[in-house]
């Protein structure tokens, strides 16, 4: 479940997947006793005096958040009672796709006050979550006679370590995402395998970074460009979910905003995307490739050759290019960089502690920040590269982390703790986040390893790494 404890090492609401193969194996054939056991504990559909099981999100959705939130819902309650995450994310889709193919007039509200721009549809959130829960309750009822196949396939596991901590700010306004069984939640059927997992930073508010954990791999995951062209979809879902928010922001007179940074594998290509200093590293047999670089106020062009079409190699790295788009030398530095983008929209760059967009922020792209756009742009960065089966892990995390341990240090930090813990790689962000705490770090920490081997393989010499299958 996501979490704002400080002491915790949350999990995340979208289902992680950990442990060993038999482990998961053993979770799956837990499936029926699952059912069991909450249909125990729900006997009975919810009466309209009932309290729901859930926070309900809000008092009003529109219509293009309604997905979103109810998944989400869906996943925190069945994750929180330890259910196997394919058949979670099997259910939360069967219970939200019923659930939409209705007639969602009756649930309409009208806007608390006259809306400035054109009218937008908005529905009880109170009503939408009853109605789920008593969806769900029904989809229990007819998969404990019989559960269907695409429960019960096998799937990918996947081995990811995150812990989250408040440390000495007064409120947590980080939020991450772990969800490998994407396919399954969105009712993808398509032969593409896909995972995604997600850091989100707020800041002024915690309202932005839960808004984008909840909605950027929703938007994502309908947009008609995901099999051709997933890095995009990746930068039109960052834009949408923007969008979103700020009109929300405009109506419920929110002020936050939000960093953040997401990878998404797809069958054997790992593709992410960012916007402001929350990051994503990669480790290959021990080596960090440095996969983007974050965008700051300061941050200049470093050049304005154009490499339209081409590969870049970050730090020479063996393994298969990253590939960009219309970007110029590295890929994530375009001709007009931020500096130069913020002025030319008039605004400016100012150092008071740190360089700053207009004398306020610190990051000069982010979800949200209704009253600095468009000097803080929404527009999402992408990069893709090619996995060989060589990789070791991901790394995700936001600045808390970074700002204290250097890049080239993770991958020595992520050894030792397997070498202490005889290659167990679960509490390894754990250690991350102290080892971050310990240097100075003051802000909000968020650590997220997801293993793309087995953490034991780690310690073993290194031998010429055999292609995914």
């Amino acid at each position: 479940m996501k979490t704002s404890d400080p002491a915790a090492a949350p999990q995340d609401a979208l289902g992680m997947a950990s442990g060993t193969p038999q482990q998961n194996s053993q979770k799956a054939e837990e499936t029926p006793s699952f059912l069991d056991e909450l249909l125990r504990d729900f006997p009975a559909p919810l009466g309209p005096e009932s309290p729901l099981p859930w926070k309900v999100p809000g008092t009003m959705l529109s219509q293009e958040e309604v997905e979103g939130e109810l998944a989400e819902l869906a996943m925190g309650f069945l994750s929180s009672r330890s259910a196997p995450p394919p058949l979670a994310a099997c259910l939360a889709h069967e219970a939200v796709s019923q659930l939409l193919q209705t007639d969602l007039s009756e649930f309409r509200k009208l806007p608390e006050q006259e809306e400035e721009e054109a009218p937008v549809t908005l529905l009880d959130a109170a009503g939408l979550a009853r109605s789920l829960f008593d969806r769900l309750w029904e989809v229990c009822s007819q998969w404990q006679k019989q559960v269907p196949v695409a429960a019960r396939v096998p799937q990918r596991q996947w081995l990811v370590s995150v812990h989250a901590i408040r440390n000495a700010r007064r409120r947590m306004e980080d939020r991450h995402v772990c969800l490998p069984a994407f396919n399954l939640l969105f009712g993808l059927s398509d032969s593409v395998d896909r995972a995604y997992f997600a850091v989100f930073d707020g800041h002024g508010g915690v309202d932005a970074a839960r808004y984008a954990s909840v909605h950027v791999h929703a938007v994502a995951a309908h947009r008609p460009e995901l099999p051709t062209d997933p890095a995009g979809a990746l930068r039109a879902a960052f834009r949408c979910t923007d969008e979103m928010f700020l009109w929300k922001a405009r109506r419920e007179r929110l002020q936050s905003g939000t960093t953040g940074v997401c990878a998404l594998i797809a069958g054997n290509t790992l593709h992410v995307a960012w916007l402001g200093d929350s990051q994503v590293v990669l480790v290959q047999q021990g080596q960090v490739v440095k996969l983007m670089e974050p965008h700051r106020p300061e941050r200049q062009s470093r050049g304005s050759q154009c490499c339209l079409g081409t590969s870049w190699s970050p730090l020479g790295q063996r393994g298969h290019a990253i590939s960009t788009r219309g970007l110029p030398g590295p890929p994530w530095l375009s001709p007009q960089d931020e500096k130069d983008r913020i002025e030319a929209l008039g605004g400016f760059v100012s150092h008071m502690d740190c360089w700053r967009v207009n004398g306020t922020l610190a990051v000069s792209r982010a979800i949200g920040d209704v009253f600095q756009k468009p000097y803080v742009s929404g527009e999402a960065d992408t990069a893709s590269r090619a996995l060989t089966g060589s990789e070791d892990y991901l790394l995700l995390a936001c600045d808390g982390f970074f700002d204290v341990v250097p890049h080239q240090e993770v991958a020595g930090l992520v050894r030792s703790h397997l070498v202490g813990q005889q290659g167990s790689g679960l509490r390894v962000a754990e250690e991350l986040v102290a080892a971050a705490r310990e240097r100075g770090s003051h802000d909000n920490i968020t650590v997220m390893v997801v293993f793309l081997r087995e953490p034991r393989d780690l310690l073993e010499p290194e031998t010429d790494a055999v292609p995914r299958s």
